[in-house]
């Protein structure tokens, strides 16, 4: 398995792209937008010049590194030739399903179709194409340079040696691959996102501040950063995408997204990417500026 295609080039996207090309994997880019793959690949650049800088990668290792990646806008032309296919689009269920009936018909009758998917079943995704014994989610973390593990979810029908293949593979990239099931939420987000959900209802109900919430959890749990610090780093909108496919999945009320995380995305405030969330990012988003919202 030497040629890798990856759906997407945005955060998620580019950050894949960046590990299997440093892993001497040939890797194939593809997005609708060439100003997307423009920034993407500038993205790559300045981070692997960020490695360059830190000595843990020569000049040389760079070089050969951006040029194992080569950018499409034309999903026929850059899945030709695939081993696996990594989609990495926006949570949105229905144009996942509608990538991935494109990949199913364009890629390789072997090839391994994945899916980034934070949340999303695995079994329907898998249910548009010919091959969902073949369809399995790898889900990266953010930052994908940097962290560590992959979540590799079995969908339903996802055969032994799919799964033992994207486990290996996994592992010669230099991550940690951890085998889930496919039921709502996985591990990662069915934990974390009620967690993040139950300080947004903390505090909605006034029992203490933004401030006072993350430090909580950093101080006393050792969390490199608080339940909304984080919320607002991942996005209120894909917090409260992945809240409603938990409480959709389980029909449990444990899971209902608080009203403020509702109103807040409702509202456009959807954290750093926006420029205000919990935090106000204004300055450019280097520093946790508390927003005036929630000042006392």
């Amino acid at each position: 398995m030497k040629n890798i295609s990856v759906i997407g080039a945005g955060t998620m996207g580019n950050g894949i792209a960046h590990v299997f090309a440093m892993n001497n994997y040939n890797v194939n880019l593809i997005d609708i937008s060439q100003d997307s793959l423009d920034k993407a690949l500038a993205t790559i650049e300045k981070n692997l010049n960020r490695m360059v800088a830190k000595e843990k990668i020569s000049e040389s290792d760079k070089d050969a590194a951006l040029s194992k990646i080569t950018t499409y806008t034309e999903m026929k032309d850059g899945v030709v030739s695939a081993d696996l296919v990594v989609e990495a689009a926006t949570e949105n269920v229905d144009l996942k399903l509608k990538i991935f009936k494109q990949m199913d018909d364009l890629a390789p009758s072997d090839a391994i179709l994945a899916t980034n998917t934070s949340s999303i079943s695995i079994t329907k995704i898998a249910s548009v194409t010919g091959r969902p014994d073949k369809v399995i989610g790898m889900h990266f973390m953010n930052p994908v340079p940097i962290m560590r593990l992959v979540e590799v979810i079995r969908g339903y029908s996802t055969s032994d040696e799919v799964c033992d293949t994207i486990m290996k593979l996994s592992s010669d990239i230099g991550k940690v691959p951890t085998e889930v099931n496919d039921y709502p939420g996985f591990i990662a987000n069915r934990i974390l996102m009620p967690m993040i959900n139950e300080a947004i209802y903390s505090l909605y109900e006034g029992v203490a501040g933004v401030d006072e919430i993350d430090t909580v959890m950093k101080l006393g749990m050792a969390h490199p950063m608080g339940p909304l610090q984080l919320a607002d780093f991942i996005g209120l909108d894909v917090c409260l995408s992945i809240m409603n496919v938990l409480y959709d999945g389980f029909g449990n009320p444990k899971y209902a997204p608080c009203p403020l995380l509702v109103n807040m995305v409702t509202a456009g405030e959807l954290g750093r990417k926006s420029g205000a969330g919990f935090y106000d990012y204004s300055g450019g988003g280097k520093e946790w500026i508390l927003s005036q919202k929630f000042k006392k």
